[in-house]
């Protein structure tokens, strides 16, 4: 994984600040108890200058797990959206990654949240590929992970909580520590649900499948960016539970996200997937890589430029 470059100014609480001095104290009650909904976006350049990739999208999931967290924002989605904007600006550098986060601050110590004030922050950083560059050329071995997805009865998937990646973490260290680039993690009905950061997708006999939101899934903005590609290709798409045998029978199997982007998996477990050539993977990475840059005008309105 590439690590992070930091830049000059982050959002936070309504004003940009240096990166030194944005801080929270030790008693933020969101480090403790892991109450916080965040966001992962992408700033690319284009020809029109740098463009904030599906902003909107982003942010409606954003203010949605906030309303799952019954967490009350103090700033609209106009404001964080302009805020994003405004940062990509004021750090004056076309290409990287955003973080919105919104977590329960410095107030009461105890489970119960609502005692402590909301706090709002925009971050950016430069960020290359999550799972490596060689991994989106020629794809990432992957195991599937002895830890199983978080059940909705538990704590609920489709919001974007920072919680929920403690289950993330353990698959994805057991994973790197065994060797492979990445995991993949079953649902508590033994079923395929995705990566500890990404959606997965699998190709079989050119249909293309993927989990549905019932398998535990977080609803992934790239995963949904990917569902349209498949219909302007003219591909067999369904939203389909399936195993973990039918991942190593897979002609193709790939990841998505926003920190991913789309990433070919080439092994899973020691079988190697397909013949390794990866061809609708392929066309769907330059369709992605032609929209986010602005090359695709029947993508454009997923533009968000910042001038």
């Amino acid at each position: 994984m590439v690590g992070i470059r930091a830049l000059q100014k982050i959002w936070m609480d309504g004003r940009l600040v240096d990166w030194t001095d944005a801080k929270v104290h030790i008693l933020t009650h969101g480090l403790h108890y892991g109450y916080a909904v965040f966001e992962g976006i992408r700033s690319h350049d284009t020809a029109r200058g740098p463009a904030i990739f599906r902003l909107p999208e982003h942010l409606d999931r954003f203010f949605n797990s906030a309303k799952v967290y019954r967490m009350t924002l103090p700033y609209s989605a106009a404001q964080v959206g302009e805020a994003c904007v405004d940062l990509v600006r004021a750090n004056g550098v076309p290409t990287v990654y955003l973080r919105p986060i919104a977590f329960s601050g410095y107030g009461e110590m105890g489970l119960d949240p609502t005692k402590s004030p909301i706090q709002v922050a925009v971050a950016a950083w430069e960020w290359g590929a999550y799972l490596g560059q060689e991994g989106v050329e020629r794809g990432v071995r992957a195991t599937v992970s002895s830890w199983v997805r978080m059940d909705s009865r538990s704590l609920p998937p489709q919001a974007k909580c920072a919680a929920n990646y403690a289950n993330s973490g353990l698959a994805k260290m057991e994973a790197v520590a065994a060797g492979y680039d990445e995991a993949i993690l079953l649902n508590s009905q033994g079923m395929v649900a995705e990566g500890p950061g990404e959606n997965i997708f699998r190709v079989k006999k050119e249909v293309v499948s993927t989990p549905p939101a019932s398998s535990g899934i977080l609803r992934g903005v790239t995963r949904d960016t990917v569902i349209r590609f498949l219909s302007d290709e003219g591909l067999v798409f369904q939203r389909t539970d399936f195993t973990r045998e039918e991942l190593f029978t897979a002609d193709e199997l790939f990841y998505t996200g926003t920190a991913a982007g789309i990433t070919p998996i080439r092994e899973v477990d020691g079988r190697r997937i397909g013949d390794g050539a990866f061809p609708i993977t392929r066309r769907l990475q330059q369709r992605y890589e032609d929209a986010i840059h602005g090359r695709r005008p029947a993508y454009g309105s997923w533009l968000t430029y910042v001038g």
